[in-house]
């Protein structure tokens, strides 16, 4: 998936749309390209903007977000929605959840959690694109995570010489950003050394978990892109 993910965030409160917003962005491959204070105003720019994903909040003046998200939902308009809310109650969980919002989280939450969930929803939109048949497998492990998708081996085989939390690191980076990533790019995103970025690479594209594209340009040495082998 060559785009960004887009997303628009529903959040009546300014400094915690703020935030939210700039730890959406700290993922590569997501931006936010529009906010809305209220449902009744988030409604309006998902219908002119067609975003990909809405991070929703609950509580909020004009149209709370359990009436929001039931308005999406029965205008069967074609957008992902993840919650954000400090509602905590079993009620308000299960019904959004039954509405189909791809995660819950409740404030206040940390940045890996948030990051977590937008990693796995960056894996579901890699894998579950249009006219793409997938597995019992496949869907098992979207739907409930029952193995890691960044383990391109099982830790026990992860050859001599390299760490087993790094590559997890090198892996989960490169899959989750859109395109193809030289070596200095991945060193740069997850601060390791050039060098040490390019034996993981190098490794991962051995493995058949990367593809490579050689870039030439007018001047200087060619320089080697990698990107995920679809399944």
């Amino acid at each position: 998936m060559a785009n960004k993910i887009r997303v628009l965030l529903i959040e009546d409160d300014p400094m915690v749309q703020e935030v939210n917003k700039q730890f959406i962005e700290r993922l590569p491959a997501f931006m936010v390209v529009d906010t809305a204070s209220n449902g009744l105003e988030g409604l309006d720019k998902i219908r002119q903007s067609a975003p990909d994903l809405v991070i929703l909040d609950i509580f909020m003046p004009s149209l709370n977000g359990i009436d929001t998200l039931y308005q999406i939902r029965k205008e069967r308009i074609d957008v992902d929605v993840i919650i954000i809310s400090a509602a905590n109650d079993q009620k308000t969980i299960r019904k959004m959840i039954q509405n189909g919002a791809f995660d819950y989280l409740i404030k206040p939450f940390k940045f890996e959690r948030l990051k977590h969930t937008l990693e796995q929803y960056f894996a579901f939109r890699m894998e579950v694109e249009p006219d793409h048949h997938i597995s019992q497998t496949e869907l098992d492990r979207i739907l409930f995570q029952n193995e890691t998708p960044t383990d391109p081996v099982p830790k026990s085989e992860v050859p001599k010489g390299l760490n087993g939390a790094t590559l997890d690191q090198v892996t989960k980076y490169i899959k989750t950003t859109p395109g193809s990533l030289s070596a200095e790019e991945v060193a740069d995103g997850i601060g390791i050394a050039r060098v040490t970025a390019r034996r993981y690479l190098e490794y991962l594209h051995g493995e058949d978990v990367l593809l490579l594209d050689v870039q030439y340009g007018s001047v200087g040495r060619p320089v080697n892109r990698y990107r995920v082998k679809k399944t």
